[in-house]
């Protein structure tokens, strides 16, 4: 009963201020919920209908997508509303303040949202104590870390940030997620392509290897990519990934067409589009992706999920979980517990 109320009071509330303050103390309220004797209270019962991808077994098959917890810091909080998983970051090895604000914008006719963050983040190093310091994982929660470069560092040297990235992060993840797809890191987006792509995978699962023998354990890499992009750029991505025997793919980051939103205030700001705008070009990049990989990797489905029946669209195009950001945003903890219900 709680969340209720979340779509007719808590939200025209909170749409009344800056997108960005809004983020940063609804992150501030959850950390705190977590660490309360009284955290059962802003807890939801969501029904376990157990998934297992990658080797591993979620609860359910509904997660949130990385850029809403980029600190780790509101772990516990976030795991209380019942997500199958949970996946925070972006984290570069250095912290960094991201672009200049304001860079956080609602598009509240389309339900979307347009972001040019830039990955600011506290450093890998912060985001490893505040994961040291939940007990989401030890309840039995799977958490991804999603790595990315610092912005000053040169395109062809990125291999090096994703590294120092995975040998941080390596033993407190159940999976790595590899962000080479945000449009807000300039150039980020051409390490999807050519020889860096390619250089880039064999880099990161022969880390994989040497920090496998050193943990005793397999923890799975996944790679993000872009929803713009050709049939030729997707069959390039998709034998890449097949050849350095990536785990899992997440499919899709944010857009930046401005096609479904032409016109609507806000519209002409940079960034990445994410939101309901999104919905028909992800599922149609996961459909494509999973006409190639015939399952012999898993897709992650993300962009646009709002609903069941937006869900079951990209699980009926090749999805074997889904990530929800945007959706959350707008219909709060509500949406979690209607999808792990109904997939």
């Amino acid at each position: 009963m709680l969340y209720s109320f979340y779509e007719s009071l808590v939200r025209p509330v909170f749409f009344r201020f800056d997108p960005e303050a809004v983020h940063e103390l609804t992150l501030k309220m959850l950390g705190a919920a977590g660490r309360s004797r009284c955290a059962f209270m802003f807890a939801q019962k969501v029904p376990d209908h157990p998934v297992e991808v990658m080797g591993l077994r979620f609860r359910n098959p509904v997660g949130l997508a990385a850029g809403l917890d980029k600190n780790a810091v509101a772990v516990d909080g976030l795991g209380g509303l019942g997500f199958g998983f949970i996946e925070v970051g972006t984290v570069t090895p250095l912290p960094q303040s991201g672009n200049p604000k304001k860079r956080l914008f609602r598009i509240i006719p389309a339900e979307g949202i347009i972001n040019r963050m830039g990955f600011n983040n506290d450093g890998v190093d912060a985001l490893v104590r505040n994961v040291e310091l939940s007990n989401y994982r030890q309840k039995g929660g799977i958490l991804g870390i999603n790595i990315g470069k610092n912005k000053v560092t040169p395109l062809e040297k990125s291999l090096d940030d994703y590294l120092i990235c995975m040998d941080r992060v390596y033993r407190h993840a159940d999976y790595i997620t590899v962000n080479i797809s945000s449009p807000n890191t300039p150039d980020l987006r051409k390490l999807q392509f050519g020889a860096q792509f390619d250089e880039l995978l064999a880099g990161l699962k022969a880390k994989q290897g040497d920090l496998e023998r050193l943990h005793g354990r397999h923890v799975p890499l996944a790679v993000k990519i872009a929803p713009d992009l050709t049939d030729e750029e997707l069959g390039f991505i998709a034998e890449g990934l097949l050849k350095n025997g990536i785990d899992a793919v997440i499919a899709t980051n944010t857009t930046v067409s401005r096609k479904e939103v032409f016109d609507m205030p806000h519209s002409y700001e940079t960034g990445g589009l994410s939101g309901r705008p999104l919905q028909s070009l992800s599922t149609s990049v996961i459909r494509k992706l999973h006409g190639i990989l015939q399952d012999r990797i898993p897709i992650i489905g993300a962009g646009g999920i709002d609903s069941v029946s937006a869900a079951r669209e990209k699980m009926d195009a090749g999805a074997k979980l889904v990530q929800i950001y945007t959706g959350f945003i707008y219909h709060g903890p509500r949406l979690i517990r209607l999808l792990a219900e109904n997939l």
